[in-house]
């Protein structure tokens, strides 16, 4: 590329930035930190602790959303200037650098740009996730299992705190069920694509014969209702049930009856908690799930369509979103994005940025097409 194009290739960048930085609204989010931070120094802050953590969780946010704005264009003036002095010196290696920068920055900017694609009602919210074993005996109820890790570590990538709220474990191994929230912004509108059947083929390490195994999981994942919802539940309409904590090792919350199991008898939902040790924790933190399945519920009625939230989640053949194929070769492929790679282990390591922002794109093409129809 000569130097005219690395010209073009920024100012392009440039205004694809400024107009990040504009439905990001920047002016806003610098409004935002500086009541927070006010909020944060509040001697009795930390007398009302869920309050406190969602005046840090939002601050950290908040603060980390400014930094990679303003980094953003701090490296795109540079990589200007830098353009400038090469072309001026004729100096090929820095015109090189200018390349190599232009590349990176149009990587880090798409990035940023799938955010401005999260403008549904509940997006910003923080995302409750719950994974289910389907089809296929213990070989999904160890797929459940090696899905959650997965989720739990794309979070650790981005520094999002999670809270595992309920691990149903199968008798041989793996999980029927976990259910963990992601407590950052706009964790719902980012982990809402990921909502479907997930499929995986491979070599059953459950097979004495070694046969190869096709086996399912499903994802559902709802936004956190916050104080604003009007979700009212009546007594009446509710079964609590409380039960000994299950799971590995002698823990004290494996002791006494301690997990919460609540059901909702109008709709059907069912909800438990056990990872604290006091009951009414594991009751509030059981009913804070309900009222957020609910609202998952209170919107597809709106929407006269659950599948529009909750994503297609029966966990069988027929209706898979993304398959994860171990043998005989190696590949992950969402299929509703044709999105894929070869490297099924960094995805099971939590490396699926590239799937979400393949499905945030779909979606926001899905709903233009739908708005054009």
């Amino acid at each position: 590329m000569t130097a005219a194009d690395f010209a073009d290739a920024l100012k392009q960048l440039d205004a694809t930035l400024r107009n990040i930085e504009t439905v990001l609204d920047l002016d806003r989010l610098r409004r935002d930190k500086a009541d927070l931070e006010q909020q944060a120094s509040a001697p009795d802050l930390w007398d009302d602790q869920a309050r406190a953590q969602q005046v840090t969780s939002r601050l950290s946010y908040a603060q980390g959303e400014i930094n990679k704005l303003e980094r953003l264009r701090g490296r795109l003036d540079d990589a200007q200037v830098l353009l400038e002095l090469a072309e001026a010196e004729g100096d090929e290696s820095s015109l090189a650098e200018v390349g190599q920068e232009v590349v990176a920055l149009r990587r880090a900017i798409e990035e940023l740009e799938i955010r401005t694609l999260l403008s549904g009602e509940y997006d910003s919210r923080e995302a409750v996730v719950t994974i289910r074993s389907g089809a296929g005996g213990v070989d999904a109820a160890d797929f459940a299992e090696m899905l959650l890790r997965m989720y739990l570590r794309w979070a650790e990538r981005h520094g999002y705190p999670t809270e595992v709220y309920d691990t149903s474990y199968a008798e041989e191994a793996g999980l029927k069920s976990a259910t963990f929230t992601v407590k950052a912004p706009y964790a719902y509108g980012t982990l809402s694509v990921e909502g479907g059947t997930h499929r995986l083929v491979r070599i059953s390490p459950f097979d004495n014969q070694g046969r190869r195994q096709t086996s399912f999981a499903a994802v559902e994942t709802v936004p956190v209702v916050e104080q604003t919802d009007e979700i009212e539940i009546p007594e009446d309409d509710l079964r609590v049930d409380v039960y000994r904590s299950s799971g590995p090792g002698g823990q004290g919350v494996n002791t006494t009856d301690s997990a919460v199991r609540l059901t909702h008898l109008p709709t059907g939902i069912v909800v438990s908690c056990q990872n604290e040790r006091s009951q009414l924790q594991n009751k509030a933190t059981a009913m804070t799930v309900l009222k957020a399945k609910l609202l998952a519920v209170k919107r597809a009625e709106e929407a006269a369509t659950l599948n529009a939230l909750r994503g297609d989640v029966a966990g069988s053949w027929g209706d898979q979103m993304r398959s994860y194929v171990l043998h005989p070769y190696q590949m992950v492929k969402d299929l509703r994005t044709e999105h894929e790679t070869g490297n099924p282990s960094a995805v099971f390591d939590g490396d699926i940025d590239g799937f979400i922002e393949a499905g945030i794109r779909w979606r926001k093409q899905q709903e233009m097409a739908a708005e054009a129809g």
